[in-house]
């Protein structure tokens, strides 16, 4: 299905009252140059165009169609655009899936009246063409027609309405605001606009990824076709997600789990709608950025002072100068300015364009991956900017000269004016508005860059879903530790009894000290049913003694020593994602410490071990206070024979756990010590297991 014809129409049929009449004004204001045929029963115009009483009476098939009346009116004109063969319509009406059972309903016929058109909505403003002046949308909007731009996409029409009133600079080419995607969702989104030669990055709001494969698929296409894309999503607090239920209808994930597809598929995230403008405007002219080394100037080092404090927590950097970069700078300062980076420049040659000019050349030609220059602007209401002008010029000069990516920083949005914003944007200079929402914007890039190096992930994990009347069966310790010792997790050796007598007989085959566990039992360690460390027979009897009432059946094993780190590792199930990885610190630790990262599936050597050495318990794994380093690639070899066992249960896997898995030191490799292992059984008759239950 191609949405070309509606994305660049040389006609549009506008349908409704104030609404289409407001789109026909915004049209005729941005200087759209196509055809604008209303349809209206009774007026004979509207702002100047003449109007057409039905769909069949237009004078032609119209490229687009934008339907802004009710609900119930909608599907029937969408049903005879489709018979026309109309490039597509945006629906703007709403009570459909958002209001229930009944809009459900009406939303499953529009789908159906729609045929093979494309069809963008319901629910929403829909889509601005900036780059040819098409606007198909309701209200008011703030751009501005440009040559190129970027493409922002978004989950709420107002979110999209506040983005064209950023008077940061940003030259956005495209805008759509995607309502119900009914047939027009985020990944088609992505692939349009990635397929649109005057698009230079994607921007996106988002409020669920419903769809992990597509939109990982759409990404692949952009990132392919040289489109970075940055995204802005919410759902980080409980409150955010429950607002994002009532708002769209659909679920809002688990926000560990959106990290993980974003970082896998090379998506930079952004924490604010300042932040993704800023990173957008950095996209749009530099691309993907190789590092984060950041040379910066000022006049003030009070600025110096708030971008070196912004840098805390981020990959951005500001390397010192070399000797020879020193040396080139010192002939055009004032003697008692320090030459270093940052540099402090002072006030010295305060509008001087030709020495400026020098310095800023000399300072730009060293190796940073973006030059930043401090400029906070006066208002010009109260003050006399003109006195600027000097700085400015001599830094956009120097940009030329030493084609170096250089970006004007200012303190925040009020001192960076928009229309200088936009010359500087069209001189290839880029204007950061905001300390902290401009380096946010840098690092973006960075991410992105960095994503790029990395090869190219497997595609997710699809076909997940268990059978309708499955229910879980707990598999117990034994079970689960063997069962995973097929798929080569080594476990400690071990044997199951059920009575003192064969408890002692089989600690005497695997040689004192063992460990004994109560089998079937949840939290064993909490009521009782562990003991570690038995040294001999009547320990063991006893350790029986104290279990019997909580089983009949025990699992003896041989107790693992030199323990250097405890690792938990589990396989988790979410709705939208999936069987998912958590590896964390283990043990006692787990709650205490909330350490984790998630991973999705299939996984690499190379993701787990980079996921491993980002834990807070990481020191712990290259030998510390004295201890021994551990042997983190076999604890990677167990991760990997989980992910295969995981791929071969895909539709049965309801839940791992192994926690602890030992680390031991180098060389001696991995146990687990405990495992649990949860699946989907068939279950007709609907009746849920008592492990479950449980």
């Amino acid at each position: 299905m191609s949405y070309q014809r509606l994305l660049q129409p040389r006609s549009i049929a506008v349908y409704g009252g104030t609404a289409a009449s407001e789109l026909i004004r915004q049209c005729d204001r941005m200087g759209y140059k196509g055809e604008i045929w209303p349809v209206h029963p009774r007026k004979a115009d509207v702002r100047g165009h003449k109007t057409y009483p039905s769909s069949d009476k237009l004078p032609g098939v119209p490229d687009a169609a934008y339907v802004a009346v009710n609900r119930h009116t909608t599907i029937g004109i969408v049903k005879d655009l489709a018979v026309l063969g109309a490039g597509g319509v945006v629906s703007y009406a709403t009570g459909f899936t958002e209001a229930g059972d009944e809009g459900a309903a009406l939303q499953a016929e529009l789908l159906e009246a729609s045929g093979e058109m494309p069809l963008i909505g319901p629910n929403c403003y829909g889509l601005l063409n900036y780059v040819d002046g098409a606007m198909l949308w309701p209200d008011q909007q703030g751009g501005r027609r440009v040559r190129n731009g970027v493409a922002i996409i978004t989950m709420s029409s107002n979110i999209g309405f506040n983005l064209t009133m950023q008077r940061r600079g940003l030259q956005v080419a495209y805008m759509v605001s995607l309502g119900n995607r009914l047939k027009f969702d985020i990944h088609d989104a992505i692939r349009v606009f990635a397929n649109q030669e005057r698009v230079s990055a994607i921007g996106l709001y988002l409020e669920a990824v419903d769809k992990p494969a597509l939109f990982e698929e759409a990404v692949a296409v952009a990132r392919a076709l040289g489109k970075p894309v940055v995204a802005l999503k919410t759902g980080r607090s409980e409150l955010s997600k429950k607002m994002v239920v009532s708002h769209t209808s659909s679920l809002a994930g688990s926000d560990e789990l959106i990290d993980a597809l974003f970082e896998r598929t090379g998506v930079a995230r952004v924490n604010s709608l300042e932040e993704l403008v800023e990173a957008l405007k950095v996209l749009h002219v530099f691309g993907p950025l190789k590092g984060g080394r950041l040379g910066v100037m000022s006049t003030s080092g009070g600025d110096l002072s708030l971008i070196s404090d912004s840098m805390t927590g981020s990959s951005l950097n500001m390397p010192p100068l070399t000797d020879a970069g020193v040396k080139s700078i010192q002939p055009t300062v004032h003697e008692r300015v320090v030459v270093a980076n940052p540099l402090d420049y002072q006030m010295f040659d305060w509008n001087n364009e030709e020495r400026l000019t020098k310095t800023f050349s000399a300072f730009l030609a060293q190796d940073f991956d973006v030059a930043l220059s401090l400029l906070d602007y006066p208002r010009a209401d109260k003050c006399d900017p003109s006195d600027w002008g000097g700085t400015q010029h001599a830094f956009m000069n120097a940009a030329k000269q030493t084609g170096a990516a250089a970006a004007i920083l200012a303190t925040f949005t009020d001192t960076l004016p928009e229309s200088l914003a936009e010359q500087l944007l069209e001189d290839g200079v880029v204007p950061l508005a905001g300390i902290d929402a401009g380096l946010a914007g840098i690092q973006a890039a960075v991410d992105v860059g960095a994503a790029l190096k990395r090869p190219m992930s497997r595609a997710l994990l699809s076909g997940f879903e268990p059978g309708p009347n499955s229910s879980i069966q707990v598999k117990d310790e034994a079970e689960s530790k063997y069962l995973l010792a097929s798929y080569g997790v080594p476990i400690p050796e071990s044997r199951v009894v059920t009575n003192a007598e064969e408890a002692v007989a089989a600690a005497q085959v695997l040689a004192y000290p063992v460990v004994l566990k109560a089998l079937g039992v949840a939290h064993k360690t909490d009521v009782g049913g562990v003991a570690l460390n038995l040294l001999n027979a009547d320990e063991v009897v006893d350790a029986v003694a104290s279990m019997n009432h909580l089983s009949n059946r025990f699992l003896i094993e041989k107790m693992v020593e030199g323990v250097v780190a405890e690792l938990i590792v589990g396989v988790a199930r979410d709705e939208q994602f999936g069987p998912h990885l958590i590896v964390g610190s283990g043990g006692i630790f787990v709650e205490l410490l909330k350490d984790s990262r998630s991973l999705l599936f299939p996984v690499t050597r190379e993701q787990v071990i980079e996921a491993l050495e980002g834990l807070k318990c990481a020191p712990l794994f290259n030998g510390f206070r004295g201890k021994a380093p551990c042997d983190l690639a076999a604890a990677a070899d167990v991760v990997l024979a989980i992910g295969a066992f995981v791929e071969d249960h895909l539709s049965t896997i309801a839940e791992v756990d192994i926690n602890p898995l030992m680390l031991l030191a180098e060389g001696q490799g991995v146990v687990a010590g405990d495992a649990l292992i949860c699946m989907y059984v068939n279950n007709d008759n609907g009746f849920e297991t008592e492990a479950r239950r449980r």
